[in-house]
């Protein structure tokens, strides 16, 4: 979905688009059809899974923050369901099945890294299978210890840094 400076034409009758007040905010409107182009949040799943009190993370290999450790996650397709997405990313990612056992938060948007998702919903999941295997947007898989966290050498995204808070502080 274009953003709404992307969004030029109306995508019903194919009329120019201006800006205009309508319901609290400037939205790309159509004079012709009255057409009002509503921007949909982007929503992710971010995946927190511990095994033998290790942590699941893997490198990442694509932008934003290439070559840094991160946790599984992507985005959450339309037609798809919040939890069925985030084990789907752990898989796609790791090789490793997970069922999710719970919602840890819900954040905001994170723009300090470029980061798309404007609601970034981060799961807790239980591995039940598969092997650890590098595959999709990762490059490495790894499980460390919170005492071996490559903090030099970790992704900048407020949900990594408030999990990591968070289980240092419980461990």
């Amino acid at each position: 979905m274009p953003s709404p400076s992307e969004m030029n034409f109306c995508p019903h009758c194919g009329h120019p688009l201006k800006d205009k007040l309508k319901y609290g905010k400037m939205r790309r409107t159509c004079e012709q059809c009255h057409f009002i182009h509503f921007y949909d949040p982007v929503v992710a799943a971010v995946v927190f899974a511990v095994q033998d009190n290790c942590l699941l993370m893997i490198r990442r290999a694509v932008n934003p923050e290439k070559g840094k450790w991160a946790l599984p996650a992507g985005y959450i397709d339309y037609d798809e369901a919040p939890y069925e997405a985030a084990a789907r990313e752990v898989l796609e990612e790791t090789g490793l099945e997970v069922r999710i056992t719970r919602v840890i938060d819900v954040l905001g948007r994170d723009t300090s890294t470029g980061a798309k998702a404007s609601i970034v919903i981060l799961f807790e999941g239980e591995i039940i299978g598969g092997e650890p295997s590098a595959q999709d947007d990762a490059s490495e898989v790894a499980f460390f210890a919170p005492n071996e966290i490559p903090v030099d050498d970790i992704a900048s995204f407020k949900s990594l840094d408030l999990l990591l808070e968070r289980w240092k502080s419980a461990s």
